[in-house]
C-alpha cells in the first residue's frame, strides 16, 4: 500500500532554483515518486512511497524557508499512482495569470468541513467550482455552479462576464485540495466582494471527514495521479483515464467505438488528427512493451 500526499503552501522562496536539486535528491533516495512545482510564491504537488519515505520528504519541506507550517492531506492507493519523480521549477505553483494575485497577503475565510454543509444550503450563498469542466463532469457539490472552464486561467474572465449572478451574495468556493482557492478567493476580494469563503483542504478533506450519508457531494473526485478519482473515505473511484486527452472515463466507457487505449475516447475522438493517432498508437505500443518487461516507459505517469 502506497501513502499518498497531496501539498501546497504559499511562501516566499527568493531562490526557488536552489531549492530543486536538494529535494529532488532527497525524493529519489527515499524512492519516493510524483511531482513538486516550485516558485517563487511557494511550493505545491503530490507525491506517493512508503510511510518512512513520506516523512521524511515532509520534514524537509516544513524545514524550507516559511514552510513550518505546511499542511497536507493523506490517502492510500493499492498500486502505485506514478512512475517517475519530477521537481519543477514554474512562474506560478497554480497557474492563475494574475500578477496582482497575493494570497501570502489576504485569502477568503476558511470554513472547515464539518461546518461546509450549513453554509452552501445558506439562501445567500452562491457556491462555485473552480475546478476544470472534465473534473467537474465526475462530481460536484449539490447546487454549485460550474464556470465550465478548461483551465483555471480562464477563472478571472469568466467571473468577469457572470458577476453578476452573484449581486448580494456570499459566495463560496472549493476546488480538490484547496490551492486554487487560495488565488480564486484573492483575486474576488480585489475586484470588490467582501464575503467570499473557501472549504479549508477542499474536497478531499470533505470526503475524509464528512460521513457520507451527511454528504452533499455527488460523485467522485478527480485526483492527478493514477487512482483517477476518490470517493468518499478516500476510496479509489471506479475511473480510468483517457491517455491521449488525459480526461476521466467511467470503465463502461471502454465498449464505446471510439474508445482505442492510449489513442482516443468518444470526447476526443475529433480532437487529433491521423498523424497524432498513429504517434499516440506507437507510443502505447512503446509502454506495452516496458510493462511486459517490466519496467516503466516514460509516457506513464
Amino acid at each position: 500500500m502506497y501513502t499518498v500526499a497531496a501539498l501546497y503552501h504559499f511562501t516566499r522562496f527568493d531562490d526557488p532554483a536552489a531549492l530543486r536539486g536538494p529535494l529532488l535528491d532527497l525524493c529519489k533516495s527515499k524512492g519516493i515518486m510524483g511531482t513538486l512545482l516550485l516558485a517563487k510564491e511557494g511550493v505545491n504537488g503530490t507525491i506517493a512511497g512508503d510511510r518512512a519515505g513520506i516523512d521524511a520528504v515532509l520534514a524537509h519541506l516544513r524545514g524550507l524557508p516559511g514552510c513550518a507550517a505546511l499542511e497536507w492531506k493523506e490517502s492510500t492507493a493499492s498500486v502505485a499512482p506514478f512512475h517517475r519523480m519530477k521537481v519543477r521549477l514554474k512562474k506560478e505553483i497554480v497557474t492563475m495569470g494574475q500578477p496582482d494575485v497575493d494570497p501570502i497577503a489576504q485569502v477568503g475565510n476558511y470554513v472547515d468541513a464539518a461546518d461546509w454543509n450549513d453554509l452552501i444550503t445558506a439562501p445567500d450563498v452562491a457556491v462555485i467550482d473552480t475546478r476544470n469542466d472534465y473534473e467537474v463532469a465526475i462530481g460536484t457539490f449539490e447546487g454549485a455552479v460550474d464556470p465550465e472552464t478548461q483551465s483555471f486561467g480562464e477563472f478571472p474572465a469568466w467571473w468577469e462576464k457572470n458577476k453578476h449572478r452573484f449581486h448580494n451574495k456570499r459566495i463560496a468556493m472549493f476546488c480538490t485540495g484547496g490551492i486554487r482557492c487560495e488565488k480564486s478567493t484573492n483575486y474576488l476580494m480585489g475586484q470588490g466582494v467582501e464575503d467570499v469563503y473557501h472549504l479549508k483542504g477542499g474536497i478531499l478533506k470533505y470526503l475524509e471527514e464528512v460521513p457520507q450519508e451527511d454528504s452533499k457531494w455527488d460523485g467522485d473526485c478527480f485526483v492527478f495521479d493514477a487512482r483517477v478519482s476518490v470517493g468518499h473515505g478516500l476510496k479509489e473511484g471506479p475511473h480510468i483515464l483517457c491517455y491521449a486527452c488525459r480526461r476521466p472515463l467511467v470503465p463502461e466507457d471502454r465498449n464505446n467505438p471510439a474508445f482505442e487505449q492510449g489513442v482516443s475516447c468518444h470526447q476526443c475522438i475529433d480532437e487529433t488528427t491521423d498523424a497524432d493517432k498513429s504517434r499516440f498508437r506507437e507510443r502505447q505500443k512503446q509502454m506495452q512493451l516496458a510493462k511486459e518487461r517490466g519496467t516503466h516507459h516514460i509516457g506513464g505517469l
